[in-house]
């Protein structure tokens, strides 16, 4: 058992209708996709020609920060506000999309497997919208 999945099973109150595997699943791939996008733009940044790489370290910060975000927005459950959750996972998805993008365009090994992480938060997030509802 996971963390994440330790703690949604120790929250005192009822979660309701929320699907605890897809929540626990992308609580996980933001916080792991926060932390690779991080590294990716450190690794970008040592790089020969890290002004080539603007774009990609802009994009792997900007994820990092929502993948951050929505991860601490959905370990939170007292006042579950589903429209602002809802909103995040968006924007979440679109950061994780774009930032892959952008990663792909590179041939460096920390920018795949920086692609890879978004691609698999961008389905997490995805994933988690559609069980909400």
């Amino acid at each position: 058992m996971t963390q994440a999945a330790e703690m949604l099973d120790t929250f005192p109150a009822d979660l309701g209708r929320v699907n605890r595997a897809a929540l626990v699943h992308c609580i996980e791939e933001c916080f792991s996709c926060s932390q690779v996008c991080t590294a990716c733009a450190d690794a970008c940044l040592s790089e020969r020609d890290p002004a080539g790489l603007v774009r990609c370290i802009r994009g792997n910060l900007d994820c990092a920060d929502l993948c951050d975000t929505t991860g601490r927005l959905l370990s939170r459950h007292t006042g579950f506000d589903i429209d602002t959750v809802r909103h995040t996972l968006e924007a979440c998805a679109a950061a994780c999309k774009s930032c892959a993008d952008e990663c792909e365009r590179h041939e460096h090994e920390h920018c795949r497997v920086c692609a890879q992480a978004c691609r698999r938060c961008e389905r997490a997030c995805r994933e988690l919208i559609t069980v909400l509802g």
